[in-house]
């Protein structure tokens, strides 16, 4: 499977393995005072490797789709959280980068690659529900300058990036799909934050709403054209966070079966001495747990693959790819929680943060049904929407 790897990339996993040992044993408090992950986005930082997505002309690394969901993956073993965090960055950059101005990759682009800058997505409207490419936010233009009404929901990293890329109904338009992308600057007048809010599970991504009144924001923070969410949507956001947000979850359930593989050499009965491994029954549990985790990986990294190289085919391997990872990690984190049994019950047992993360691969929009959906619909020639 590494064959398929540059040496670049082998060289960003390694560095993503060496950031991720150092801030496992903090994966806990993480979880359990829901606490944003300063830690690791510092190390990450530290690593280089928040410009994964920033042109290397401007300093960073240049990278497409599979090594994002390979960076993630290596996270997501860890901390969970922090490869949301991580990966929501990533995203919010390749959107920056996409059609970048030159104000705009000097301004955020150069910063971010030197790990000066933290972005993140901000679109999620509650009055859309999971049609996340769907706006309500109002863009006006006065004195120059835009002025955006409107407020977001579920923000990771909300408070805690330097700048947020948000979806906003174009200049004198009433119609719901033409939306356009702006950078709003976290220093940015008639911003305000809401309460966090305080997920079953991803407890640490510092999720939070974002109330906009008439926030100010300069003309050069255009992203694209007006009216070019869509494109953006379906070009760049869906793609990069479909696999980001897979990685994330196929690193979870590798964990889960890393901690099932440790009880089951580890633990013995008493009256006969053999190890669980022995029993015939978890046997087979371990190697579906394992079948059904090689499967997602290997859809991934072909869609990753393919989506890097402009194959035509690469959509419905994008799309279907977070779906099933969210399946595979439920799956396998459930089995882990029955095969390690009064250990992993325990509250807040490293094996139960596993289960509870992975559920919200499902309802993380674009949800899995939706995501099948539109899987449907494009191997049909069809429109997704």
């Amino acid at each position: 499977m590494l064959n398929m790897f540059a040496t670049k990339l082998l060289s960003l996993k390694d560095t993503a393995a060496t950031v991720a040992s150092e801030i496992a044993p903090f994966a806990s408090a993480v979880d359990s005072e829901a606490a944003w992950p300063a830690r690791s986005m510092a190390a990450l930082s530290k690593a280089g490797l928040m410009g994964l997505q920033v042109p290397e002309q401007l300093g960073g690394h240049g990278q497409g789709l599979l090594a994002l969901a390979v960076l993630t993956e290596t996270l997501g073993k860890a901390c969970p959280s922090s490869a949301l965090c991580f990966g929501m960055h990533c995203v919010g950059t390749a959107v920056i980068a996409a059609k970048a101005t030159s104000y705009q990759s000097e301004h955020y682009l150069s910063k971010i690659a030197r790990g000066e800058h933290i972005t993140t997505l901000a679109l999620s409207e509650s009055g859309t529900g999971a049609n996340f490419y769907l706006s309500e936010t109002l863009i006006t233009l006065a004195g120059g300058q835009f002025l955006v009404n409107g407020t977001k929901q579920f923000v990771t990293n909300g408070g805690r990036a330097d700048s947020y890329v948000i979806s906003a109904l174009s200049p004198d338009s009433s119609e719901i799909g033409d939306v356009s992308c702006l950078i709003v600057d976290s220093d940015a007048a008639g911003v305000e934050w809401l309460e966090p809010w305080h997920g079953f599970g991803m407890r640490g991504n510092s999720s939070r709403g974002m109330r906009l009144t008439d926030a100010q924001v300069p003309l050069t923070n255009l992203l694209g054209d007006t009216g070019d969410q869509i494109w953006y949507v379906f070009e760049v956001i869906a793609p990069y966070f479909l696999m980001a947000m897979a990685g994330s979850y196929l690193g979870i359930a590798q964990s889960a079966l890393e901690a099932v593989g440790e009880h089951l050499r580890t633990r013995r009965y008493n009256h006969t001495g053999d190890s669980l491994r022995h029993i015939e029954q978890l046997q087979t549990k371990y190697a579906d747990m394992w079948r059904s985790i090689e499967k997602t990986r290997q859809l991934l990294y072909a869609a990753g693959e393919r989506g890097d190289r402009g194959d035509l085919d690469a959509l419905p391997f994008i799309l279907s790819c977070k779906a099933d990872a969210a399946e595979t990690a439920v799956a396998v984190t459930n089995e882990a929680m029955t095969i390690c049994g009064g250990i992993a019950y325990r509250e807040n047992s490293r094996v139960s943060q596993m289960l509870r993360d992975a559920r919200a691969g499902h309802v993380m929009s674009p949800t899995t049904d939706m995501l099948k959906i539109w899987t449907g619909r494009s191997l049909l020639g069809l429109p997704l929407l």
